[in-house]
């Protein structure tokens, strides 16, 4: 895992994991093979090659300012108001094409009202979208703040989305920048073959290592009679763990519901004013680790945290209207799905969350607790397989492997069943280069709060700064640098 993360960090000092300065810069779900999934309908078929993007896009390299009255704006009265306004419509129009894009929203209802109304096409959505990067650069220009680099990321990203709508493919590591703000190293699948070494010496025995893996894993799925309590008692010990370290409105608030034949192992559906509705997909068994997973994950200090941060510091509070709307597919997503996978190891530090399996929930699933240090071994030296997802996808979306081919890597690199490895298949199909955002997410995550308690910071503070303001991939990682440097000096 360590040789991974710093994988990523070289080739982000090599300018490789992020967009860079010229084009600045939820999700929501968790699959149920583990990874994390949300829906979108971009999709290409099997060994679907990718095109070149157009290289004279702004959202690219071209970093000067055309016309910025393309769209009605006004270069000399321009404001940061009239650029996130406009942001929030553009991406309610696009909503009406890409029906996953906009996932939450809890702004205006007449701007939804009216939008819906004049129902703008991709082209006039094109233009705005081109129109705003415009505006968000000259202002950038004249005044830089992280708030004008954010909305000039999830422009880009939007523009991204409209050209998808429209037809266009990008290569992976392509897409992946201009929505996510971010690229996955190229792997070495060396680093995949050792950790199945681990699990095979953690799971003697006859018959290939995924039956063995999967045959443990579902030997300790929650009775589906005990799902409610186990999850139950789950998320409340996360959220008593988040609320000991954050004071959070008084009317923060959840529910959660189990639900079927859905894409997704768990989602947050964030309601507005603190409040949201977890759901847990039971398609298939769930194990009983994933109920600590997916209440940090789902819940505290995951996503409900998160967007009760944004709604009440940044949205309320300072009166930023981009955060009425929260776009799937933009950089807010690597933070939202890394910070949501690292906040598990952050309120559940060391052995915390095995302890708490073993002496609670175990007993209230009526599981034998001497299962659970097992769980969390395999769990631990499967750590390094959950990239293996990006190997994968990369290489079938980017049209160097077949879908047969993707389900094999996936069954081997996954130590899981043929069932859910062609889930797995499915949902890189469906969610693209979506999969990068809970693996590489938290890497990223977890290599800046690593950085900033090296300088002397508590973890929980560096977490929540990640939570509060405006940022994205390049942003972690030029936190990152700037804590070595601080911690260098003498």
């Amino acid at each position: 895992m360590k040789n991974i993360v710093a994988a990523v960090l070289l080739a982000a000092s090599l300018g490789l994991a992020g967009c860079g300065d010229d084009n600045a810069p939820s999700g929501r779900g968790t699959a149920s093979d583990e990874s994390a999934a949300t829906a979108g309908p971009q999709q290409v078929g099997e060994g679907g090659a990718a095109s070149t993007p157009n290289v004279s896009d702004p959202s690219v390299s071209d970093s000067s300012v055309s016309d910025p009255n393309v769209s009605g704006i006004d270069a000399s009265a321009i404001s940061v108001e009239v650029v996130a306004e406009r942001f929030v419509k553009l991406a309610l129009g696009l909503g009406l094409h890409d029906k996953a894009y906009v996932d939450a929203y809890h702004g205006p209802q007449n701007w939804r009202d009216d939008v819906e109304a004049a129902a703008p096409d991709l082209e006039a959505l094109r233009t705005e979208a081109l129109t705003l990067i415009e505006g968000a650069r000259l202002l950038d220009a004249g005044d830089p703040s992280p708030r004008v680099a954010m909305l000039e990321k999830n422009l880009v990203a939007a523009l991204t989305r409209i050209d998808m709508a429209r037809g266009d493919v990008f290569d992976f590591d392509e897409e992946t920048r201009r929505l996510y703000d971010a690229v996955a190293p190229q792997y070495d699948v060396a680093d995949f073959d050792a950790a199945l070494a681990q699990l095979e010496a953690l799971l003697p025995g006859e018959g290939p290592l995924h039956e063995r893996a999967d045959a443990f894993r579902s030997s300790l799925a929650i009775p589906t009679a005990k799902l409610d309590a186990v999850f139950s008692a789950a998320i409340e010990e996360c959220r008593r763990r988040t609320l000991a370290r954050y004071d959070l409105p008084d009317t923060e608030r959840f529910t959660t519901g189990f639900v079927t034949d859905k894409p997704w192992g768990g989602y947050n559906w964030y309601q507005g004013d603190f409040e949201s509705l977890i759901e847990v997909n039971t398609d298939l068994p769930v194990i009983i680790d994933r109920a600590v997973d997916l209440g940090c994950h789902e819940g505290y200090p995951g996503h409900h945290t998160w967007n009760v941060f944004l709604e009440h510091d940044l949205l309320k509070d300072k009166g930023w209207i981009e955060y009425s709307v929260y776009p799937l597919f933009s950089p807010q997503s690597l933070i939202a799905e890394g910070s949501a996978n690292y906040g598990i190891e952050l309120a559940f530090p060391g052995d915390e969350k095995m302890i708490f399996e073993r002496d609670v929930l175990f007993p209230i699933a009526g599981l034998d607790p001497e299962d659970a240090k097992r769980l969390a071994a395999v769990n631990s030296a499967g750590k390094t397989l959950t990239h293996a997802r990006n190997h994968v996808a990369r290489a079938y979306l980017n049209g160097d492997i077949d879908r047969e081919t993707a389900i094999t890597m996936i069954q081997r690199y996954g130590a899981t069943s043929r069932e859910r490895a062609q889930k797995s298949v499915s949902f890189i199909e469906t969610y693209r280069g979506y999969v990068i955002n809970y693996n590489l997410g938290r890497d990223l995550v977890e290599a800046y709060i690593d950085a900033r308690v090296a300088a002397g910071d508590d973890p929980w503070a560096a977490f929540k700064t990640i939570l509060t303001t405006p940022t994205s991939a390049s942003d972690l990682i030029a936190g990152v640098k700037a804590a070595g440097a601080q911690e260098s000096r003498p």
